[in-house]
């Protein structure tokens, strides 16, 4: 501030995250962004937050706090998917745990306003934005109010949030109040009800679960006899008359959606499934209206989400004067104790486009960046390589990906902007690929030969996962991709082999997988490369059985696959699984009460015991599992799969049985081994 001449600050951002100025840091585009608009913008990266102390370096904000918690929620970043804390954190200098709180957003906006009183705060991220109605929080297994409550922060940011934030600032540097800000499109604020002019329609009404059960209001005072003295307040509404679609979508500008309120979804799991079913219907910005959920004697007001950026939009963000490293205040880059290992995943990729039409339950990039693809132009791409080229210490000539949230769905997008304004599919993709999806990979295909042609470009790799049920459209991209841009492994994500789990995934069933590998062993062979996929699979998702995981080990053994790492199923706010694992019931279907035919039950393997099972059962070779699923073998009935054939999963208990296969040998745990000394040669 001194070099620069600045007195104060305009706005100030905090973040969770170790600062690296790169567009694959969230903070470092929303700082540069606010800069290109001539706002002063200071940056107080992973402060202490026991106290304001740290949040008064920079003095007071003249205009805001943007808070964030990184570019991770807090809570997936610090423990695992079994609650256990992480004693690592990619996103910190030393990869060193425990440098930001749990649950950040709340904390650093708490700190914020000790600070310096009056100053707005706005949140965003994507910890805000998976958080921004009532949600299922895992980790205190409950369901918790919108991040907003909690906070108490003025306005909250959900989504890429560059539109918002630019208009946010210049009507806050206007003079204008945040408090009238209400209605800018991906944002949520609290109000006191709806405001005139603006037709109410209950979600209830749109998707009838049934009857409602009546809940306590936590609010209300009580009388001398226990009984409530008042009514929930949202049980007086007035019911608005029912109004047909077609009026609907000619008012939906001034339409909102009241979902049930945060304490019905705390105490009715059906209501939670429904609400979740609402929301993720609401999602296309062509056609979402605004939602209401009332929390006590406020209420939470959901605008629709941002217009996508337009690639001439989108190519002026990747195009800012990022530096492309690490605050120099962290010194030597290169040290382990100040290493950052997730700029040192990503620092030579490029991101090249935004959102995914997959909709997958278990993922969140949907309900953040949004389903409509976001792409860069090819000239904008082949700037940023040649900038990773001239910036990038000790380069190496070798470009580590070219993605983003999917490899191979930039520029796929409906053929009909009509249609795609009007849909309210939650996937373009499932149960089978919408026949008004284009999916045409040669603009892919072209930037793909233009980047490996750039000068002081070796190698370019594809490291982003990749929709195979989207890339078996097209044999030439499979071709081009398994030619020139694979390291002798490719990772793709079947994640299941059985059909009811992959339903619950919105996932393409594994038929879609053996087409994609014989393309891959078919084109490998004709470029004489010897390359192999490296599938990944979930356990213990909702939905998944024994039978299930016991039906996925079998195909990894008759297909020879050894998983060294296991994913096991993390509900993370918001998501549609979640929803699931919450409730018992599928939201991709109509929620009802009554009508046992509307509703399905999903089974949720919620114990930890089970949970353990699912996950032995993906890493079958291990000998550390051989136990557990011998018991679990026996209790199914599969006693068969014992011993030691080709067929058989695991080898008997028998202290001096061996399982051979393919020239390996696996001793069960039983047996005893020599420990190994100086004087006892190893045998070759």
């Amino acid at each position: 501030m001194e070099a620069l001449g600045w007195d104060s600050c305009d706005i100030i951002l905090v973040t969770g995250d170790a600062y690296v100025d790169l567009p694959s840091f969230g903070m470092a585009v929303i700082g540069r962004v606010l800069e290109a608009q001539g706002f002063r913008v200071g940056i107080i990266s992973q402060p202490d937050w026991k106290s304001a102390h740290a949040f008064r370096s920079l003095g007071k904000p003249n205009l805001f706090w943007g808070v964030t918690a990184g570019n991770m929620d807090s809570m997936v970043n610090r423990y695992t998917s079994e609650r256990r804390i992480r004693s690592d954190d990619a996103y910190t200098p030393g990869d060193i745990g425990g440098k930001r709180p749990d649950r950040a957003v709340t904390v650093y906006a708490q700190r914020c306003r000790e600070a310096f009183k009056g100053v707005p705060v706005i949140i965003g991220g994507i910890e805000a934005s998976l958080r921004r109605i009532a949600h299922y929080d895992y980790w205190s297994d409950k369901v918790r109010r919108s991040v907003l409550m909690d906070s108490k922060a003025d306005m909250l940011i959900y989504g890429n949030g560059e539109r918002q934030i630019i208009e946010v600032a210049h009507r806050l540097a206007n003079g204008e109040s945040i408090k009238d800000m209400q209605h800018i499109r991906g944002t949520a604020v609290m109000v006191k009800g709806v405001p005139d002019g603006w037709l109410e329609k209950v979600s209830t009404e749109i998707d009838t679960p049934g009857a409602l059960i009546e809940h306590k209001n936590p609010y209300a005072m009580t009388d001398q006899k226990g009984h409530c003295a008042e009514k929930e307040n949202h049980r007086e509404r007035e019911k608005v008359k029912p109004i047909s679609i077609l009026d609907i979508s000619k008012k939906r500008d001034k339409t909102v959606i009241r979902l049930p309120s945060y304490e019905a979804v705390a105490n009715d799991e059906v209501l939670y499934a429904h609400a979740s079913r609402l929301l993720h219907l609401e999602t296309n910005p062509g056609n979402a209206r605004a939602l209401i959920q009332q929390h006590g004697s406020r209420e939470v007001w959901i605008n629709p989400p941002p217009i996508p950026l337009t690639t001439q939009e989108l190519d002026a963000v990747f195009d800012l004067p990022y530096s492309r490293l690490p605050y120099v205040g962290y010194g030597d880059i290169q040290a382990k104790e100040t290493r950052i290992p997730a700029y040192e995943m990503i620092k030579t990729s490029v991101n090249i486009m935004r959102g995914c039409f997959g909709g997958c339950t278990f993922c969140s990039i949907t309900e953040h960046e949004g389903r409509i693809i976001q792409s860069r132009s090819q000239t904008s791409i082949l700037r940023e390589i040649e900038e990773i080229r001239e910036k990038t210490p000790k380069f190496t000539g070798n470009i580590s990906d070219l993605g983003g949230p999917t490899a191979n769905m930039y520029r796929l997008k409906c053929k009909s902007a009509e249609i795609e304004g009007a849909c309210r599919k939650p996937s373009c993709v499932f149960p089978d690929i919408c026949s008004n999806l284009n999916t045409n990979h040669d603009p892919l295909i072209q930037l793909y030969r233009k980047a490996r042609n750039l000068k002081g470009i070796k190698r370019v790799f594809i490291a982003s996962g990749l929709r195979y049920d989207l890339a078996v459209k097209s044999p030439a991209y499979i071709k081009e991709l398994v030619t020139h841009h694979v390291g002798g492994y490719l990772k793709i994500a079947p994640e299941h082999t059985e059909n009811a789990p992959l339903d619950k995934m919105m996932k393409p069933g594994i038929g879609s997988y053996d087409a994609f590998k014989k393309l891959f062993e078919k084109f490998s062979k004709e470029a004489g490369k010897k390359q192999y996929l490296i599938p990944y699979f979930i356990a213990a998702h909702p939905g998944t059985t024994d039978e299930d995981m016991l039906n996925l080990a079998l195909w990894l053994k008759k297909n020879n696959y050894k998983a060294d790492q296991v994913q096991a199923f993390l509900p993370s706010p918001m998501s549609t699984a979640s929803a699931m694992y919450r409730s018992g019931r599928n939201p991709l279907k109509k929620i009802s009460r009554t009508q046992a035919k509307y509703t399905e039950q999903v089974f949720i393997p919620r114990r930890k015991k089970q949970r353990d099972l699912h996950k032995a059962f993906l890493r079958y070779h291990d000998p550390k599992n051989w136990a557990i699923l011998r018991t679990a073998l026996k209790d199914m009935g599969r006693t068969d799969l014992i011993g030691n054939a080709e067929h058989q999963l695991v080898p008997s208990g028998n202290k001096t049985q061996t399982q051979t296969k393919q020239g390996q040998s696996f001793r069960t745990q039983h047996v005893r081994r020599k420990p190994y000394t100086k004087q006892r040669k190893r045998r070759p």
